[in-house]
């Protein structure tokens, strides 16, 4: 039966864009084989369910086809089967709509209408009627 190292099998059907970038999730415990944590060396078969997670949500994929080298976009449908659950894209979804109405007023990088604010805030309003013609030549 053939295997492969998880963190190639991830690079080989794209899940991740390299395969640094899959041994790293891997060490950091975003990848879990069959309900168990994987190290990036963790060998994979055909059958063995990968869930990935990828905030805010978990992808779940079943190995078809063990291989470690890159193949086509076209082909990985016969590598591997998506069995990621609806719910998990609803997840997706609702954190993609909330993105923009969730930052808190106040936090994070100021908004043009925060800066205008914040300058004319700062602004001193006395320098506006301020008459700068002093006499230099008289010396008493």
């Amino acid at each position: 039966m053939a295997e492969a190292r998880i963190d190639k099998w991830m690079w080989a059907v794209r899940i991740f864009k390299t395969r640094t970038i899959a041994a790293e999730a891997c060490k950091k415990g975003r990848i879990t084989i069959n309900g168990s944590l994987a190290k990036a060396a963790r060998m994979v078969k055909p059958g063995d369910v990968i869930q990935v997670k990828k905030p805010p949500i978990t992808y779940s994929f079943k190995v078809l086809q063990a291989i470690e080298k890159r193949i086509g976009a076209k082909l990985v449908p016969e590598m591997m089967e998506n069995v990621t659950t609806p719910d998990q894209y609803e997840l997706l979804e609702m954190s993609k709509i909330s993105g923009f109405i969730d930052r808190a007023r106040g936090t994070g990088r100021p908004t043009k209408k925060d800066r205008r604010e914040l300058e004319d805030f700062t602004a001193p309003e006395f320098m506006d009627d301020f008459d700068f013609d002093f006499d230099f030549d008289s010396e008493e």
